[in-house]
């Protein structure tokens, strides 16, 4: 089965308003809550495909039990590792003009012992794990270099593994080569250092990417698609235009299609391909809401793949 680990989880308060204004009055549409973070939303999209999954996560506090209660509904194996702290509380607010403002908390603070079980926890479902996904921020003071440990184990166990993460975790990770990276925009920004504003930039940042470590990039651009390498082709997943109701949430199923098509044994190009589908579908739908297999199925068939000339 697919694994994801999502050291960082959230319940997840999302707010519909008819607008966003700067010192004007907005009204409340609608309002919901849903357990949140990069693996639980991708383990969420490879149920909906019909793979076989496992979400291994932290939960702890008051909000962890709300947590807890909000998983039961989602319908997907979930292998809880019980910390002290309370885990984050994530605030998004969007509007009918596909306008979306998030507020994320940091999180909580990991014990070492609490750690010790976590990674005892994943390494236990390695032997049962086609692919591991590592999604997701590490709280504070959990060290920099945790996700590089996982890798590592998974490497051992010959499971290919895809990194989802920012900053310093991703930097540090890098140095234990995962199978893939799927950093967005302003994530691959901020490793690199630079501004990524044309095609050649983004060309140009996934090569590098690839050779600070990762055996294949998939880097997110939004509504322009993405663009990848493996090291031996370089290409661009190109789709067609949607009116974007809410990015929140398109890259994990991104990343969550991705690697879902190459448990398929599809090829890398054709992995792009469905990957960005099933991000393009999730921002055109209304409020936070992750896509079907059908749906990412219909807008697969609208996604152009290009080589650089």
């Amino acid at each position: 089965m697919i694994i994801t680990v999502t050291i960082n989880p959230a319940i997840d308060r999302n707010v519909s308003a008819d607008r966003l204004v700067f010192e004007d009055r907005a009204y409340i549409l609608a309002r919901s809550e849903s357990a949140g973070g990069r693996g639980i939303n991708a383990s969420a999209v490879l149920h909906s495909y019909g793979a076989p999954t496992l979400s291994i996560a932290t939960c702890g506090g008051k909000s962890g039990k709300r947590f807890e209660e909000l998983l039961r509904t989602q319908g997907f194996p979930v292998e809880l590792v019980r910390i002290k702290n309370e885990i984050r509380t994530n605030l998004t607010i969007s509007d009918k003009h596909g306008l979306t403002v998030k507020l994320n908390e940091l999180g909580p603070s990991i014990e070492q012992p609490e750690l010790d079980r976590l990674e005892k926890t994943v390494r236990a479902s390695l032997s049962k794990a086609s692919w591991l996904m590592l999604c997701g921020s590490l709280p504070p003071g959990v060290p920099a270099h945790f996700y590089c440990r996982l890798i590592e184990a998974a490497k051992k166990a010959g499971v290919p593994t895809l990194l989802d993460t920012d900053g310093e975790p991703l930097q540090h990770a890098l140095e234990a080569n995962p199978t893939v990276v799927s950093p967005n925009q302003q994530e691959a920004e901020r490793l690199l250092n630079r501004a990524l504003i044309t095609r050649t930039h983004f060309y140009e940042a996934a090569e590098r990417i690839h050779a600070m470590g990762a055996q294949t990039v998939v880097m997110s651009l939004g509504s322009r698609g993405a663009v990848g390498t493996d090291g031996k082709k370089l290409l661009e997943a190109v789709p067609p235009r949607v009116d974007a109701v809410c990015p929140i949430g398109a890259g994990d199923a991104m990343a969550a299609a991705f690697v879902w098509a190459m448990r398929e044994k599809k090829e890398f190009a054709d992995a792009m391909r469905w990957g960005v589908a099933a991000g393009t579908a999730a921002a055109s739908l209304p409020g936070v809401r992750l896509p079907s297999f059908k749906e990412t199925k219909d807008m697969y068939r609208r996604v152009e793949v290009r080589y650089p000339s």
